[in-house]
């Protein structure tokens, strides 16, 4: 914890706190920004110090350097620039006694350890996906503050142990990475907040796409105050791939759509588009769910051009045919039905009788036998071969393409549902390394977090894939999430909403429905608590007290008491004890 000026700067859990106690939001950047100018208080940041640290293998011009000085400003109240103060000619110095301690405790005596401007790694991020000291790069292969928790030995074993099916020479010798140039986004409107949201937009994007790992982004340069303009010179590499967006205000949304272009050729390798309501969102969430509604799609192509899963199928006779079938399948799995489980299990067992070798196809089984696994659609008997099935096809598919966006994804879900949970923790922060605004990968995450007892991480996880919202067929489930992360810290009030939007969108889950009753019992609506109890039962008949949880294995005794808490409320709605 530093502790400047009456502030509080948390830099594990990414908060910052004001003299009334009250937290102050900031954007990650300008998070991270005054992150390094406690930690160096006292000392002058060059600005070339302060763009290798903030944008590290980014280029970025001034004015995102001035907008986040500006941001961090305002969170301190330092109208008269007496806190971060310009030394002309020379960059910035931040003026303000900064004392240590521990979080909660009495402040120390010491002054902060300066963290080196050049060293980015340690620079924590404002948005607490992973609790404290986690990141996806730190979780898998670069242990860094995990070992605080974990250990240095456990962490690196369970790196190297979860990393055993994918590991491969190409991941220990890293190829060159594609380099994708983003162009600004035009404003189609020609009006002041178009061209302010489509700037926000391209500095999330171009964020968001940075934080891939197996490319590099050169990101458009600023001219004069907010005008935008094409990057000031050539790249010193050409480009593999351009990204080029148009934003437009349609009468009760904006609209962007973005293009992936093949440098070489001009070929555009697919058109992202996505639509937020201009009535219901503030102007932030707006331009993060504009961001991440093309960077998702976009992030997805990308992955499949780079991993070759999309020349594998083009060179397939029924690479059509297979790409529907798993579209179908999907459609079928997101509507959670055991009529619609059938008709997709059916249509991708037939696919793979045509393409034995077809790894997308074999994947997509995977991922559905999980689901059928999950909502206790199989026999005993059969969920058991359903398991080593999935298990054993997953592991081919990792050696095949460990950097594959569906692959991780899958292989997440499966050490999740076989309790698997800090390996599910660390393949899914391996999943979004190539796609960090992977909504159901966040998902899988906040849900390793909440067996973990680590409730706050995951509500936070849970929440940042509400800010997210792709891909929006996974919706339902970090709001049911986030729902059930607050119903384990007891606070129903607040999971009443979240619950009651995930039903809205998924009907079908009977486990919503029970965790519904939980809250509305406990809320004194036993009315209610009882009518969503019965619809709990008839979507999942022979539930009892006894199995209502599932399997717990690999759970911490935080998340246990939690949950005895809760079934004692579904108990009390009409949950038969045996």
């Amino acid at each position: 914890m530093l502790r400047f000026a009456g502030f509080e700067l948390d830099p594990q859990q990414a908060r910052l706190r004001g003299p009334d106690g009250e937290q102050i939001r900031l954007r990650p950047k300008s998070f991270d920004m005054l992150h390094l100018f406690a930690a160096n208080a006292g000392r002058v940041l060059s600005k070339q110090e302060l763009f290798e640290a903030i944008w590290p293998n980014v280029h970025v011009a001034d004015d995102s350097l001035f907008q986040c000085i500006r941001e961090v400003r305002a969170a301190l109240g330092d109208d008269r620039r007496q806190l971060v103060k310009l030394v002309s000619g020379r960059g910035y110095l931040f003026e303000a006694e900064v004392s240590t301690g521990t979080v909660g405790g009495p402040a120390g005596s010491e002054t902060a350890p300066p963290i080196p401007a050049t060293n980015p790694g340690r620079v924590a991020s404002a948005e607490p996906v992973f609790g404290p000291g986690r990141s996806p790069r730190s979780l898998f292969g670069q242990c860094g503050p995990t070992a605080i928790v974990l250990g240095a030995g456990l962490c690196a074993i369970i790196g190297i142990a979860v990393a055993a099916p994918v590991l491969r020479p190409s991941l220990i010798f890293k190829r060159t990475p594609s380099i994708v140039a983003m162009a600004p986004i035009g404003e189609a409107g020609n009006d002041a907040r178009g061209a302010a949201v489509a700037a926000g937009v391209t500095d999330r994007l171009a964020d968001g796409l940075a934080r891939i790992e197996n490319i590099r982004v050169i990101a458009p340069r600023y001219e004069a105050a907010g005008a935008r303009a094409e990057p000031a010179s050539a790249p010193s590499a050409p480009t593999d791939f351009e990204v080029r967006g148009e934003l437009q205000r349609a009468e009760q949304a904006w609209i962007l759509r973005a293009r992936l272009i093949r440098t070489a050729t001009g070929e555009v390798q697919t058109v992202a588009t996505v639509s937020v309501d201009v009535n219901e969102l503030d102007a932030q969430l707006e331009q993060s769910r504009l961001a991440a509604g093309v960077g998702h799609l976009l992030a997805v192509r990308l992955n499949g051009l780079l991993e070759g899963s999309d020349a594998s199928a083009a060179a397939s006779s029924a690479a059509g045919s297979a790409k529907t079938v798993i579209e179908q399948a999907t459609a079928s799995i997101n509507q959670t039905s055991r009529e619609r489980f059938g008709m997709a299990q059916t249509m991708l067992e037939k696919a793979l009788v045509a393409e034995p070798d077809n790894v997308d196809l074999a994947v997509a089984l995977a991922a559905l036998q999980l689901r059928g696994i999950q909502m206790v659609w199989y026999s005993p008997d059969d969920a058991r071969a359903a398991e080593a099935h999935a298990g054993a096809t997953l592991e081919r598919a990792l050696r095949a393409r460990p950097n594959s966006i569906p692959v991780l994804e899958t292989y997440c879900r499966f050490l999740s549902a076989t309790n698997h949970f800090v390996e599910s923790l660390v393949t899914c922060s391996r999943a979004l390394n190539f796609d960090p605004w992977d909504g159901l990968a966040l998902y899988l995450v906040g849900l390793g977090q909440i067996y973990l007892g680590r409730f706050e991480d995951a509500l936070a996880t849970f929440q940042q894939a509400d800010r997210y919202d792709t891909p929006q067929v996974s919706r339902w489930t970090w709001l049911l999430g986030a729902g059930w992360a607050n119903a384990t810290m007891g606070r129903y009030d607040d999971a009443l909403p979240w619950l009651q939007r995930s039903i809205a969108i998924t009907p079908a889950s009977g486990r919503s429905h029970m965790l519904l009753a939980a809250a509305y019992q406990k809320l004194g609506r036993t009315d209610e608590a009882r009518a969503a109890m019965n619809q709990g039962l008839r979507l999942r008949p022979g539930t009892t007290a006894l199995n209502v949880s599932g399997a717990t294995g690999g759970a911490s005794p935080v998340f246990l008491e939690a949950t005895r808490q809760i079934i004692r409320l579904m108990v009390a709605a009409g949950l038969p004890e045996s």
